[in-house]
């Protein structure tokens, strides 16, 4: 069944790309470019998404709750207020973004940079930050309960700020909060 139903979308964008090609709307390379359009994100194909950009975007407010964005880049963004909570961000760039207030509950922050990104306020209820680069990154009354936090590069003051606050276990990875922070 699986190999039928790629040949029957191969046939599908084979007849599409004769048609424009014909009515002369793709030639050579632009062939190549529609092409792979067509076999890596159309007629439902289970190809992996393509990372956005979200670079310097105004993005106050918005609702990502859920999404997979995972290598996709939000670097010095304005996110204040946004809901990422229980989204995939696996290797995302957050560099300098403002997450001031932002709900990541639950959310996938493995092997994200966060460096000079500012979580003042955010909700980290039970993330997972696992292998993340978060120096200069600014947690001030961040809520951090249940969140995981292993192998996370940031400040010594960063860290210590994070320990006054620090609780609960990670339901993902079964992890005390306070455990992954190294907390003294």
């Amino acid at each position: 069944m699986g190999g039928f139903h790629i040949w029957n979308q191969f046939n599908q964008g084979a007849r599409f790309l004769r048609s424009l090609r014909q009515q002369k709307f793709v030639r050579g390379f632009n062939l190549v470019i529609v092409c792979l359009i067509c076999l890596g994100i159309g007629w439902g194909s289970s190809a992996p998404a393509l990372a956005e950009d979200y670079n310097k975007e105004f993005l106050v407010g918005a609702d990502f709750s859920g999404r997979v964005l995972t290598d996709s880049s939000f670097t010095k963004a304005n996110l204040r207020n946004s809901n990422f909570s229980h989204a995939d961000l696996r290797g995302v760039s957050f560099f300098g973004a403002n997450l001031e207030a932002a709900n990541l509950e639950g959310a996938n922050l493995s092997s994200a940079t966060l460096d000079t990104a500012r979580f003042s306020t955010a909700n980290l209820t039970n993330a997972v930050l696992e292998g993340a680069f978060a120096f200069n990154a600014k947690f001030d009354g961040a809520i951090i309960d249940g969140a995981d936090f292993t192998d996370v590069e940031f400040r010594q003051d960063a860290q210590l700020l994070l320990c006054k606050v620090a609780k609960g276990k990670n339901p993902t990875t079964g992890r005390n909060t306070r455990d992954s922070l190294n907390c003294p």
